[in-house]
């Protein structure tokens, strides 16, 4: 499961903004691994530089010499609109002369497609077949004439998840759905400003955290210093998955440290599913925090029974049939003399597919584990995702098609154990609801008539290219 991105802005007349923004989208690389970008602007010009991959193989000293300026965005993308592809790649500008912006985007807009058309019915052009190029069509279409109004005129039209950091020649905004699905916070650097979607992009540079942006909030940066422009309080949606996979442990959301809610999801999983086992270990690097929990609460003692290599990303390489057999043995390698003949606790994050946690509980059997007993942090996922996370079709999800101990017995684990949502809840150690559960209990914030096709726009748009 991939959440779709990490974005970064910077203003700051006395920092090296696009030095600052590679270093802070190196902190964020977790959050997308398909491409990545930088924009920077000096009041007059908009530069930008994207391309696929990491962040560390997309730019080199050459690249961000020529990003000068005194503002800067950035992007990482793990695609959920629009396919992985170079003219997808963002920070995306559009517009021209004093009306242009750029923008980088980390959701999912449910209704892009019939703005799309609506855009296209006005003559407007679009190069990519991104929701962020719509998002961006839309502001450059408002009636209106100063840029925070231009941008709530589209904050109105807009259905779905995104947070966002947009870039004019002469300020930045950032801006965060009505649901506050995906995070966003505000910090300081020098006599600068700075927004990222996790606190840990602050601390990598060296920045001091200020506040979480709002949901509905635009916040505007520019030489005249930081303008909050509020909007209305709803019904809120932040994506609990945040708090089980995707943020950083090391990042602070809500005003609650991952790492310690992480561990309490484990000793959750302890009181609600005891078993005799020898060992408890979290499959690395994800439930590495939920596997400690487990072991404190049970008393059984903790191992590493599986090392990670951390260097098997996505590669644009195909494997021969021989090596894509081994699959996850290219990102898991187990340690046989740990392992022979124990009854092992596994904890992981989740189970979406069912086609990961197989193969995990052959490779620690096939280690000589005697017994393997599964825990899931992650109640059962029934429902897919609509709001930026690449997760699955409903048809897809094994929880929707199959019980509990039908999931057991497909995974070939000795027993199977998820942590309920009440008890999720209590880890996380924050109210209820301001949470989005909606794959576990199919409660969308917002109404959701259809499955949504992440590459809509791209056989959309193929008739509308300019």
């Amino acid at each position: 499961m991939h959440e779709s991105c990490g974005i970064f802005g910077v203003y700051s007349p006395d920092e090296d903004v696009a030095r600052l923004t590679f270093f802070a989208l190196f902190a964020l690389q977790h959050r997308g691994q398909e491409s990545s970008g930088i924009a920077t602007a000096d009041g007059k010009k908009i530069r930008t530089f994207t391309g696929m991959g990491r962040v560390s193989n997309v730019f080199d000293e050459d690249s961000l010499s020529h990003l000068t300026g005194h503002i800067a965005i950035g992007h990482n993308r793990y695609s959920t609109a629009g396919s992985s592809r170079v003219g997808n790649a963002q920070p995306i500008v559009v517009g021209n002369g004093a009306s242009t912006i750029a923008m980088s985007h980390n959701g999912n807009i449910i209704n892009a497609t019939y703005l799309y058309e609506e855009l296209a019915g006005q003559g407007r052009t679009f190069r990519s077949s991104t929701d962020t190029e719509v998002i961006a069509n839309l502001i450059l279409s408002s009636p209106d004439k100063s840029w925070v109004d231009r941008i709530r005129y589209a904050m109105r039209r807009l259905q779905g998840a995104y947070s966002l950091v947009i870039m004019t020649p002469r300020g930045l905004f950032a801006v965060r759905d009505s649901f506050g699905v995906r995070p966003l916070c505000l910090g300081s650097i020098d006599g600068g400003w700075v927004v990222a979607s996790e606190t840990c992009a602050l601390d990598h540079i060296g920045a001091d955290f200020i506040r979480e942006v709002e949901p509905d909030e635009i916040v505007s940066i520019n030489e005249n210093g930081v303008e909050s422009y509020p909007g209305e309080a709803g019904r809120r949606g932040l994506c609990i998955f945040e708090y089980i996979y995707f943020a950083r442990p090391d990042s602070v959301i809500n005003g609650r440290l991952l790492y310690p809610a992480r561990q309490a999801m484990g000793a959750g999983l302890a009181r609600e599913h005891e078993v005799r086992a020898d060992l408890v270990m979290g499959v690395p690097d994800s439930a590495t925090a939920a596997g400690m929990g487990y072991a404190q609460e049970s008393g059984i003692p903790i191992a590493e029974g599986l090392i990670k290599n951390r260097y098997v990303g996505r590669t644009f390489i195909e494997p021969d049939q021989r090596i894509r057999d081994l699959g996850v043995k290219l990102k898991f390698n187990p340690l046989p003399q740990m392992l022979d003949g124990e009854r092992l606790v596994v904890v992981d994050d989740s189970i979406v597919r069912g086609t990961t946690t197989p193969s995990v509980v052959k490779i620690l059997k096939r280690a000589g584990a005697k017994e393997v007993h599964m825990r899931i942090c992650a109640p059962p996922l029934r429902y897919p995702c609509f709001f930026g996370v690449d997760m699955a079709t409903q048809r897809e999800l094994i929880a929707a098609q199959k019980s509990i101990p039908e999931i057991c017995n497909f995974i070939g684990a000795d027993s199977l154990g998820y942590l309920s949502i009440e008890g999720l809840i209590r880890a996380v150690a924050l109210p209820r609801d301001i949470f989005c559960l909606a794959c576990f209990t199919s409660d969308y914030p917002i109404p959701v008539q259809l499955e949504m096709d992440k590459l809509a726009l791209e056989t959309f748009s193929a008739g509308h290219h300019s």
